[in-house]
């Protein structure tokens, strides 16, 4: 079973975590679930009316808060309060490396998760403009996957884009979902 494979990878990774007090904590849930026999990953497009970030695509997730007692905490919360999540209903797998939000000074820790399908979503439409998914199949097919070498702070750094059926997954996200795929294919591939 591909969920199993996923948790005993994710069991054996030791995570890449940054530690920098002038970036922003934050989290997010990378969920993922079964579809007629098939894993998929569900995406958020952020709404225009966010502060950060608006209409790029991403894992439900957010900023720590005080009252966070984790930041497996804030992206819990973060996805009960963007689409209707209920914590008690995600089964989490392990975690990925964190990564940075270049232009917006955000540390991002990523948290894979196992959730049901169907599942009965409320999503808050002041933050999110629509959910979707992608099958991870799909995902794992380099041929969707583009890399743009781009200039910021006077460093030249790959940017990733993974285009599906009109979606554009770029940015942090696409790095995390690179380096989940990358685990999943160092393994000799979760789909299998």
């Amino acid at each position: 079973m591909m969920k199993q494979k996923i948790k005993q990878i994710l069991a054996h990774y030791h995570k890449n975590k940054i530690v920098d007090e002038k970036l922003t904590p934050s989290a997010v849930i990378v969920p993922l679930f079964y579809r007629e026999g098939e894993c998929h990953i569900f995406f958020t497009e952020r709404s225009d009316e966010v502060n950060f970030h608006k209409g790029q695509i991403c894992f439900p997730g957010g900023t720590r808060e005080p009252g966070d007692a984790s930041l497996l905490a804030t992206a819990l919360r973060e996805a009960d309060e963007e689409i209707g999540l209920d914590a008690k209903d995600v089964e989490i797998l392990g975690e990925l490396d964190d990564n940075l939000t270049v232009t917006s000074g955000y540390v991002i820790s990523p948290f894979v998760a196992f959730i049901p399908y169907p599942y009965p979503f409320k999503v808050d439409r002041r933050e999110i403009k629509q959910i979707f998914s992608v099958p991870l199949s799909a995902l794992m097919d380099e041929a969707i996957l583009r890399e743009e070498l781009q200039s910021f702070d006077g460093k030249t750094i790959p940017v990733y884009f993974y285009e599906y059926e009109g979606h554009v997954i770029w940015g942090a996200t696409a790095r995390i979902l690179k380096r989940f795929i990358e685990l999943l294919c160092s393994e000799g591939g979760a789909l299998q």
